[in-house]
């Protein structure tokens, strides 16, 4: 589903990210943040049928074509939260609501719970909470995480002759995705380097977690949710098989066929996806 979209790039001070606008101005205000490793080429087919909404679709930092947190630092939850009050502030936006798929739904739920005042809608697509840890000792969970830090320094990216084969490795990656959605992932997430093209994501992203919540540390986050939530789950997805953690979610869910990235996939998903929220925002 084609239609005109802009493309801008947002100033925070600590960073620069760059983002996809969807909708009219006066729309009800949405923040869309994709998954792991993706950018905001995921909304690329849902956005474009989700009715009267004004959405920013941010390449997170570290994805697509925002800029790389600087060396030293990392990628922890909070910070992602933080950059998304930061594009709140500078949109003018004092609240507004979060679309988020995979990782972007756990942030978006960590921020709902820790500033409820701030969201007044939570539309997730398979995902809700981080991976958490059950009798891990955190001081051997920290000494592995450094341990792959140190071993990250001397390792280079895959480089693929052609962007074809870099579409292939998207395709066959941890999280299969279909041809049109790697694609799609392609336009903004591969770059030109010497022998060929890279994916442009910071290596960093790949390294295990030093510190994880528990579960009922995890599940504060949700209580805490003060507004409206819609969580799809897909069918063939991650969060299907979670049946113990569903039940306990106090959210609106919906089971719609498809993969993890079911609203990305093809049209017909997207379709499925869109028609849910316009129904949880209001816009049938």
């Amino acid at each position: 589903m084609s239609q005109p979209v802009e493309e801008v790039r947002l100033s925070l001070g600590h960073i620069e990210l760059a983002a996809h606008l969807f909708g009219p101005h006066e729309g009800l205000p949405v923040i869309a943040l994709h998954g792991w490793l993706d950018n905001a080429n995921s909304f690329a087919r849902l956005a474009p049928r989700l009715k009267g909404l004004r959405i920013v679709a941010l390449d997170l930092a570290g994805h697509g074509y925002s800029e790389h947190r600087p060396p030293g630092a990392s990628y922890a939850l909070a910070d992602y939260a933080h950059d998304v009050l930061r594009v709140a502030e500078q949109l003018g936006w004092q609240r507004f609501a979060l679309l988020g798929h995979s990782l972007g739904a756990v942030i978006s739920v960590q921020l709902a719970g820790a500033l409820p005042e701030r969201v007044s809608h939570l539309a997730l697509i398979d995902g809700v909470l981080p991976p958490t840890a059950a009798e891990q000792d955190p001081a051997e969970r920290l000494g592995m995480a450094l341990r792959a830090q140190l071993r990250l320094e001397g390792k280079r990216k895959s480089v693929y002759a052609t962007q074809a084969q870099g579409v292939e490795a998207r395709i066959k990656g941890m999280v299969a995705v279909s041809r049109e959605a790697a694609q799609l992932l392609a336009q903004r997430g591969l770059m030109p380097v010497p022998g060929g093209y890279s994916w442009r994501s910071d290596s960093r992203l790949t390294l295990p977690s030093p510190q994880r919540l528990s579960q009922a540390q995890a599940m504060a986050f949700v209580k805490r949710v003060q507004c409206p939530a819609c969580l799809v789950v897909a069918a063939d997805g991650m969060l299907a098989r979670h049946t113990q953690l569903l039940e306990q979610l106090p959210f609106e869910q919906v089971v719609l066929p498809g993969g993890h990235h079911l609203h990305l996939n093809d049209e017909g998903g997207a379709a499925l996806v869109a028609d849910c929220f316009n129904r949880f925002f209001g816009f049938p």
